[in-house]
């Protein structure tokens, strides 16, 4: 159904599974749906300029430039060179994470006194050595789905997700890109409801 939905042809479609890590080139003027099939999961997500992998998706600039530490549709995701990188252009959620960054095992053991089974950082390693790249080349993340409410004083916490099952983003590349998502497998807070499960990812493009 969500395939049929997508106003242009479909390039790709493939289910990412709980835990998995995945990533794709996305060139420039086509989309990215990245679809959350359960409810409550959180997708992990780098961007890198296709052409320089040292020019990344960069959060302070895309939070500055769009006036709010949420993503949501209409923002636009900002590289290290403050130029464009993708867009959000449908949302059916609404608020998308951009401060906790990814989940470590180092970083469970600190907050949760065990490293867990695995790690989106551990899933970026991962997808990264694939491309000749390390943990160098992790800058803080984007968290589609993720839920990281912000207080009055600035407090934050991670609570459960506000996504629904069926619920997307879609991220139109302003550039060619590399995108690499860890499809979160954290189990010990809210962020995947306890319980992750797969995502779907459809790149497409519009007819001409």
């Amino acid at each position: 159904m969500l395939a049929r939905a997508i106003p242009g042809r479909i390039v790709s479609d493939e289910i990412v599974a709980a835990g998995a890590y995945w990533y794709r080139k996305i060139p420039h003027g086509t989309t990215l749906r990245i679809v959350d099939l359960e409810g409550c999961q959180a997708v992990d997500t780098l961007i890198f300029d296709a052409a320089r992998s040292d020019v990344r998706y960069n959060a302070p600039n895309t939070v500055k430039l769009a006036g709010s530490v949420y993503v949501s549709k209409g923002v636009v995701l900002y590289d290290d060179l403050a130029q464009p990188m993708m867009t959000v252009v449908e949302d059916t959620v609404g608020r998308h994470d951009t401060l906790a960054g990814c989940c470590s095992r180092e970083i469970n053991v600190v907050r949760y006194g065990q490293p867990g089974k695995w790690s989106c950082r551990d899933n970026f390693l991962a997808a990264l050595g694939t491309l000749g790249m390390n943990g160098r080349d992790i800058p803080p993340n984007i968290n589609f789905f993720m839920h990281v409410p912000v207080g009055g004083d600035g407090e934050i916490h991670i609570a459960d997700g506000l996504s629904k099952p069926g619920d997307f983003v879609d991220l139109r590349a302003e550039k060619d890109v590399l995108v690499v998502i860890s499809n979160c497998p954290q189990e010990l807070n809210p962020c995947s409801g306890g319980r992750p499960t797969p995502i779907q990812l459809i790149h497409w493009q519009r007819g001409h």
